[in-house]
């Protein structure tokens, strides 16, 4: 027999004792023990005055007594355990199904296997007090828990440790045997969304024949759900919806859930060219969009479909960040006010590992949203994988025990108990603020793609699939058979329904252009797309010295009535005395300086990543700690004047999931500084899926705009190939056009200045950054106050050290490199060597560089000279884009690893590098 629970472990004599216990003193044992042995007294006055003598109130029971009473305890607890059972196991044995009979699971929910007899069906249980009815029959119990665990909808929540959590959910399943109960008109709305899915996805079979759309057939009931959920949230407060998804379904959502027009879908399908001249746009089934609803009720929602490219579950950390970013705007003392939904494939919710990346999220301070609401729209089939080649876990939601998240699966046949499940869903996340997991277990009719044949690789199951009738026809039968609707109500819709879309159709074809409706146009009222010439335009980021002086004020005094650690102290007195002494400037002063003074103007900052309260270099220290207590004091949040909010958070050892997450709250507040730090910069290597296929091309294929910043520490002192590089080389092969700027600043006034520039515009791009290490505590590397107060950003920097008639080697460097290479034009007393610093690599300010090499007329020696390795850095980069002049290169040989982890052969290699600069004789 499987060990269901504990009581399985105990013998019956504990029983026994733990009675006498009880009747001892009642609130010596546990609540629900003493809740039971009440119960237990009840069935048994009733037992004893049938059975047994009755004993004075000083008189012990006899043996034979406790044999009796031991064998009926025994009895219950047997029953307790087959309630148990249902509980942890009932979701094992239902119809979630439609296509396919169940695995066999053992041990089964047979009362056998529970010590109990079809002898005891008859026999009067108190345990039924347990699951809130009368003592009554154990046949009884069971139709009860059959009901609730094992028909259409499997719940899954027994592993849950918070009993408040679990009670609830027990409760809430046992109203009305957890089946649905909905009113005529509730029915005829679930049919008549069930109707448009069908009907959209046959006029688009028809009409389009063999076009990829990854239809919903087979997941219909999604739609009349996805509609309920909508006027339920809005009836318990909610005013935002956002949701992300893959492909499938998701023209049908847009479409009946939305409200996007047919008449745009279909010119989408006939491929005609876009409206907007910076735009490339996307294939049908990666769009996005917004739109207000109104409800049945009157009720207004916003809601928005984010868009998202192939990698399939990247998005569901973008609607998490874009959820935050709404709730921290327009909602921050309610966050259950906007509402998250994740819809997932059953193949992509089990393989790709952001999701537990993203689940982790789920109750972190910086990343937390209320609670999320998972749909999976369950195929059965990965493109072609079968499910048991998909996964090892049982069930594709697995993932949801990692954060004690409780589980639906349901029949995707069966609407009503699809809608059904919503509502708990929705009911659960409102209450606790915490996800949920919807398993929608149904098919797909076609294969991958409509254009593709299933029956290659599931001949057996697309047998079945092609005579099983569609979710509509079920439930009309169902609805026919009970007298809600006549034989004509079906049809009368579809026609309706079809006769709407033919005319969309006959009206786009007449239509010379597509029409893309813009996600999350009202965030982004007054923001511009821009050229590439435009961002290179000059903007004012001068800030008044009154203003940096405030900043520094705050950003260097500790609270006097609190204890800090002498480190602490002597950080923050460092830096008091470059501003308020020296007037030199390190790079994370000038980092701080640019937070305070864009809080002043109004504008919030955001920056998350791993260790960043501190800096992984230690060089930021926005957050420091109370030595006795750890009480956490941001001390930028003391600054006068301050209008906006600054908000820095060490993330999870994430980096897919925790730069998406920022993504999207970039995506939805503009107004944000919103950065992204690396601990090192080549761990951006983990979330490369994010720069490719949403930072570097999102506003090209989406039309959004974003001023998502990376900084990614970037420079080679010796610490081996992961802790050296930022594939600097990587971001400057996914630069086109106007899609993002890059950037590698060498003073900290510069970096004062770009970080300002990015909040400054009245447009919003993606900004890389790399960052220095070793050069955040170089003595060279200073900024004045003057410099930040009266400056720019400058995207080169000119050589004001030398005299340019004498100059015949001219070189081009960025970064950190320069520091080294003037050392060594210092040491070897070289005049006629001049350095260049490209501080912008993207757009290339070509027009600024042309104006530096003519004011060297003597020089006929022009170097590019990088740290990175030939195949790395920029150098293939410079080539391509500015070829008016013949360049040498100085450098590290071509290599596959960044750098060495010798400490002694990456010096000797920078040597190398930096004597190729000074010696035109020497080659890489």
């Amino acid at each position: 027999m499987d060990r269901f629970s504990f009581l399985n472990a105990a013998h019956t004599a504990f029983f026994a004792q733990l009675y006498d216990q009880y009747l001892e003193n009642p609130d010596s044992v546990e609540p629900s023990w003493r809740s039971f042995f009440q119960g237990f007294d009840f069935g048994m006055e009733t037992y004893n005055s049938e059975n047994l003598v009755q004993h004075p109130a000083n008189e012990s029971l006899s043996s034979v007594d406790y044999a009796e009473i031991s064998q009926k305890l025994q009895k219950e607890f047997n029953v307790l355990k087959l309630i148990e059972g249902y509980r942890s196991r009932g979701h094992l044995f239902t119809k979630t199904n439609p296509v396919r009979d169940r695995r066999t699971f053992e041990p089964n929910l047979d009362i056998a296997n529970f010590g109990l007899a079809s002898t005891d069906l008859n026999t009067i249980f108190d345990a039924a007090k347990i699951i809130g009815k009368a003592p009554c029959s154990l046949a009884d119990i069971i139709k009860h828990l059959d009901a609730i665990y094992c028909q259409h909808i499997g719940v899954e929540y027994t592993y849950i440790r918070k009993p408040e959590i679990v009670k609830w959910i027990q409760e809430k399943v046992g109203t009305n045997d957890n089946q649905p109960d909905f009113s005529v008109v509730q029915k005829k709305t679930i049919l008549n969304k069930l109707n448009q899915a069908v009907s959209f996805e046959n006029f688009l079979h028809t009409k389009y024949v063999g076009q990829k759309r990854f239809s919903l057939e087979g997941g219909e009931s999604i739609i009349p759900a996805l509609d309920i959920l909508i006027e339920n949230a809005a009836e318990k407060g909610v005013e935002q919806f956002v949701m992300g998804m893959a492909h499938r379904g998701r023209l049908n959502i847009l479409a009946n859930i939305f409200g996007k027009s047919t008449q745009d879908i279909f010119g989408e399908f006939d491929g005609k060219d876009y409206d907007q001249e910076y735009f490339d746009g996307d294939v049908k089934y990666h769009l996005g969009l917004t739109a207000d609803k109104i409800t049945s009720t009157g009720k207004k929602i916003n809601i928005n479909l984010a868009p998202n490219p192939s990698h399939l579950e990247t998005v569901g950390a973008v609607i998490e960040g874009i959820t935050r970013a709404k709730q921290d705007k327009y909602f921050p003392e309610d966050f259950s006010k906007v509402l998250p939904i994740a819809v997932h494939g059953d193949a992509a919710i089990a393989g790709q590992g952001i999701l537990y990346e993203i689940i982790q999220m789920a109750q972190l301070d910086g990343y937390k949203t209320g609670g999320t609401i998972h749909i999976v729209i369950n195929n059965q089939v990965g493109f072609t994988t079968n499910y048991l080649d998909a996964r090892s876990s049982t069930y594709c939601t697995d993932v949801a025990k990692v954060t004690l998240s409780p589980v639906l699966h349901v029949n995707a046949d069966d609407a009503e108990a699809v809608v059904h499940a919503m509502n708990f869903a929705l009911d659960f996340r409102m209450q606790f603020g915490r996800d949920v997991f919807i398993d929608l277990l149904g098919y797909r009719k076609y294969g991958h793609n409509e254009g593709d044949e299933p029956r290659f690789t599931q001949p057996v199951l697309y047998k079945i699939i092609a005579k099983h009738k569609n979710p509509r026809d079920l439930y009309a039968e169902k609805l026919l058979s009970a007298g809600v609707i006549d034989a004509s109500y079906v049809n009368a819709l579809e026609v309706e329904y079809k006769s709407n879309m033919e005319q969309n159709l006959e009206a786009s074809r007449k239509k010379d252009l597509t029409i893309i409706t813009p996600f999350m146009k009202n965030e982004w009222l007054g923001f511009e797309q821009v050229s590439d010439q435009k961002m290179l335009q000059k903007v004012v980021t001068s800030y008044s010295k009154e203003g940096l002086t405030q900043v520094a004020n705050a950003v260097c005094n500790l609270p006097a009535d609190k204890k800090f650690i002498k480190k602490i102290q002597k950080l923050i007195n460092d830096r008091k005395t470059m501003f308020f002494e020296t007037d030199k400037l390190d790079w994370g002063m000038a980092e701080h300086l640019a937070y305070g003074s864009l809080l002043q103007e109004g504008y919030d900052v955001r920056i998350s990543g791993q260790d960043v309260e501190r800096g992984t270099f230690s060089h930021r220290h926005a957050v420091v700690k109370v030595e006795d207590s750890e009480e956490e004091v941001l001390l930028i949040n003391s600054l006068e004047n301050k209008k906006g909010k600054f908000n820095i958070y060490n993330s999870l050892l994430s980096e897919y999931g925790v730069l998406g997450f920022d993504y999207g709250y970039a995506l939805a507040n503009p107004n944000t500084l919103t950065i992204w730090e690396a601990q090192f910069g080549d761990f951006s290597n983990g979330a490369q899926i994010m720069i490719d296929q949403y930072i570097s091309c999102g506003e090209d294929k989406w039309n959004n705009q974003n001023g998502i910043v990376l900084l990614l520490p970037h420079g080679y002192e010796g610490q081996g190939a992961e802790h050296s590089s930022a594939r600097m080389e990587r971001y400057l092969q996914l630069c086109a056009r106007h899609n993002m700027f890059v950037a590698d600043c060498t003073t900290p006034a510069n970096f004062f200045h770009l970080l300002r520039r990015q909040m400054k515009t009245n447009f919003r791009k993606p900004l890389i950054v790399f960052t220095p290490k070793s050069l955040l505590r170089d003595p060279r590397c200073v900024s004045s106050i003057e410099e930040l107060a009266n400056g720019s950003f400058q995207e080169t920097i000119d050589d004001s050290t030398v005299a340019k008639a004498d100059v015949k080697t001219l070189v081009f460097c960025t970064g950190k490199f320069y520091y080294d290479i003037t050392a060594e034009r210092e040491n070897n007393g070289r005049k006629d060597v001049a350095v260049v610093r490209i501080e912008q690599l993207f757009p290339l300010p070509v027009e600024q560089l042309k104006a530096i090499i003519a004011q060297y007329p003597n020089a006929d020696d022009y170097v590019w000279a990088q740290e990175e390795p030939k195949n790395m850095g920029a150098y293939s980069y410079m080539l391509m884009n500015f070829n008016l002049i013949k360049w040498r290169l100085a450098s590290l040989k071509a290599y596959s690893a960044p750098a060495s982890g010798s400490s002694t052969r990456a010096k000797r290699r920078q040597a190398d590098a930096i004597r190729m600069v000074f010696d035109k004789n020497l080659f890489n």
